[in-house]
């Protein structure tokens, strides 16, 4: 005796269970250079933006400016954001300082994750 069911029919030729079954497929990997260079570009724009947030951190929190690392960091930050010092002159000391430092943060970030989400996409 079969196990067939007489009255069923013949299976449907596109039955999804009657197919082998596929290998799993892998994601695609982007190998090569642009994933690379688009890694590099997003993590030097996430270290810039560090560098300005703990500025601003730092100088909010009234760190004393003597300290060698806080030194360093405000030199750091000096230097990141040379291009906007004093696009804003505040009366608030502290105010100024978040936009000025601020500013240069933000546009690293969306300039460098922009760039790299465009070399990942090539």
């Amino acid at each position: 005796m079969s196990n067939i069911d007489p009255m069923a029919g013949p299976p449907h030729p596109y039955d999804p269970y009657q197919q082998p079954p596929q290998p799993p497929r892998r994601p695609e990997r982007r190998e090569g250079g642009a994933r690379r260079a688009g890694l590099v570009i997003h993590t030097i724009a996430d270290i810039a933006a560090v560098f300005l947030g703990l500025w601003i951190l730092l100088y909010l929190l009234e760190a004393n400016q003597g300290n060698v690392f806080v030194g360093f960091v405000h030199g750091t930050a000096d230097w990141l954001a040379g291009w906007s010092q004093d696009v804003f002159t505040m009366d608030t000391e502290g105010l100024r300082v978040l936009l000025n430092y601020g500013l240069p943060a933000v546009i690293y970030l969306l300039v460098g994750h922009g760039i790299a989400a465009r070399l990942n996409r090539v």
